[in-house]
């Protein structure tokens, strides 16, 4: 664990690792499979999670590579939480719910199916078990009623020889290594982008592949609306995680599959980049689809629970009020934003990052949305997604970020690297911008943004985008501001997924919620390090948000403008170039950052 995943192993690593291993050594020595690879702790492709096994081998019936996933628990007992057949009750987790081990173990074979390219196109590779080495069969017996097929079985204790015959029928007891060598370096295919399989899950009904927590938070709004259905009956679902935590994806899902149901449900975000693209990407050729994505100031005259459900992704960017200066006076009212959401659907779901507030005036934190729901005597469920997907799913990186920026305490430290993602600081925009370009001619995705820095004007009477983000010799210009194509360029709404993105530099809102594969970042001089500490220069900042010190304190534009950065620095999914414009911290980034 210190060599592999950079960290030391918790001591609930560590019981586990001895409950558990010993009972799966014994046992694959009985089965005569002593010669088969076993590969601990199999981390996802583009994920921070892991797979607590992987058996690696030959068929025996036919000359091709076999893997077993496998899922081992300690339990002595679980049962269905509520009788939902996907959610179970286990002591040790309190009556918190948490995915079915079958589910589980399911959503790691197909997962692995979709990204490990060695894997695509073929045939009864890979199987899965749940394997309750611990449990009686009477103390899991609901548990059983789950469908099983070879991605996903289960085995309890007294079912050790069916288990061992299992074993048996999908590894032949010969040397193992080359093919876990085969899986280990395999290619892994470009995850499928939130934007690109939108279309394919609203209209086409194919789904993602979700994994533990997204599973469970998806399972549980899916269990909410259909108590709500049964009986009079309301509550808020609130799931929370980091940048790439899969909350998007759980978005879209829920939406395909409520409305493929018959419920009633519509996505609202605070966001027009984020909005728009969904409208253009997911709902492509029908107007019907489109209408199904909204803003979160669009329900002031909604009816009550007039939704079965409210998904309101991007959550974290809710306002105190939706009134605004354009508001019609019949709709003026004192009335909160979030208590709209709450009011227009019998079962509201926020999804949020809360250290993604980077504008004054937002302000949806878990315990907001909670204590409004709970002022209305609701019930609230909450899912915190441990996980993330985003920068090749390099945990290491993202808390490598949040200690860079002073968002976790312990301060900045040296990158160590990571070998599913990558890190490097550019000598120039121009080294920059030349090697991202060379990631597109590769059929990468690229893009680079900035901090608010320089001015930001209009197209010029010509069609020609003014250049306004100069550094030195080199200069180009910011994103379209306006929702119409201009020389060229994509609308602001368009600029991270239209490959006409590429040659203007993007702002915070418009990377915000999304991702590509390459990502340069430029920090501009409203943030500096000098000699031991991080210096907010709110005068360097052109963000018109943050020119007044009445509504923004210099604390809160200090707090602002390093979760900004967080944003730009966390969009990357193979790798980020970094450059500041400020002489003494490019010489901290590289003094952090070591090319070797």
């Amino acid at each position: 664990m210190s060599f592999q995943m950079k960290r030391r192993a918790s001591a609930s690593e560590m019981r586990s690792w001895d409950a558990s291993l010993r009972v799966l050594a014994d046992d694959l020595l009985q089965a005569g499979l002593d010669n088969v690879e076993v590969l601990l702790e199999y981390q996802i492709p583009l994920s921070s999670k892991r797979i607590d096994a992987v058996l690696a081998g030959r068929h025996p019936k036919r000359d091709a590579p076999s893997y077993i996933v496998l899922e081992l628990k300690q339990w002595t007992e679980a049962e269905l939480f509520e009788d939902d057949a996907e959610l179970v009750v286990q002591p040790t987790y309190g009556r918190r719910p948490i995915l079915h081990p079958v589910a589980q173990v399911r959503a790691y074979g197909e997962y692995l199916l979709d990204f490990v390219a060695s894997l695509h196109a073929t045939t009864d590779v890979v199987a899965g078990a749940a394997y309750l080495h611990n449990a009686a069969r009477h103390q899991i017996g609901e548990l059983y009623n789950y469908p099983q097929d070879e991605l996903g079985r289960l085995f309890a204790k007294e079912s050790r020889g069916e288990f061992l015959d299992f074993l048996r029928s999908r590894l032949a007891p010969s040397d193992g290594s080359s093919y876990a060598d085969r899986l280990l370096h395999s290619t892994i295919a470009p995850s499928k982008q939130l934007m690109q399989v939108a279309a394919d899950e609203i209209q086409r009904r194919e789904q993602f592949v979700l994994l533990d927590e997204q599973r469970v938070a998806f399972d549980l709004v899916l269990h909410e609306v259909e108590k709500a259905r049964s009986g009079d009956h309301k509550s808020v679902v609130v799931v929370s995680g980091g940048p790439g935590s899969g909350k998007s994806v759980i978005a879209l899902s829920l939406l395909g599959e409520l409305n493929r149901r018959g419920r009633t449900a519509i996505h609202a975000t605070g966001s027009r980049s984020f909005t728009q693209t969904l409208r253009k990407v997911a709902g492509r050729g029908s107007r019907q689809v489109q209408s199904l994505f909204k803003y979160f100031n669009s329900f002031m005259d909604a009816d009550k629970n007039g939704f079965d459900v409210l998904i309101a992704d991007e959550a974290h960017r809710l306002r105190e009020t939706s009134a605004n200066r354009w508001t019609k006076a019949d709709l003026r009212t004192d009335k909160r934003q979030v208590d709209e959401l709450i009011d227009a659907a019998r079962v509201p779901v926020f999804l949020l990052d809360q250290d993604q507030v980077v504008r004054p005036g937002e302000l949806g934190t878990v315990e907001d949305i909670e204590k409004a729901a709970r002022e209305r005597g609701l019930d609230v469920h909450h899912v915190d997604l441990s996980a993330q997907y985003r920068c090749g799913g390099s945990a290491a990186y993202i808390d490598w970020v949040e200690r860079l920026l002073g968002l976790q305490p312990g301060g900045p430290v040296a990158w160590t690297g990571d070998e599913h993602f990558e890190v490097r600081v550019a000598e120039s925009p121009s080294a920059m911008e030349s090697e991202l370009q060379r990631y597109l001619d590769d059929k990468y995705g690229a893009r680079m943004a900035a901090g608010y820095c320089w001015p930001w004007s209009d197209p010029a009477k010509d069609g020609s985008l003014v250049p306004d983000v100069r550094i030195g010799d080199w200069q180009r210009p910011w994103n379209l501001k306006g929702e119409r194509a201009v020389g060229g360029a994509p609308p602001s709404a368009l600029w991270a997924s239209d490959p006409a993105g590429f040659g203007q530099v993007g702002c915070v809102y418009t990377a915000q919620g999304f991702e590509y594969d390459w990502n340069g970042v430029l920090i501009g001089p409203d943030l500096v390090w000098r000699t031991d500490r991080w210096l907010a220069d709110r005068s360097r900042n052109k963000d018109p948000d943050f020119r007044n010190r009445s509504k923004v304190s210099d604390e809160e534009f200090d707090a602002l403008v390093r979760n900004v950065y967080k944003v730009l620095l966390s969009r990357g999914m193979r790798g980020t170039l970094l450059y500041s414009t400020d002489p003494e911290t490019q010489t901290f980034l590289h003094r952090l950052i070591s090319e070797e």
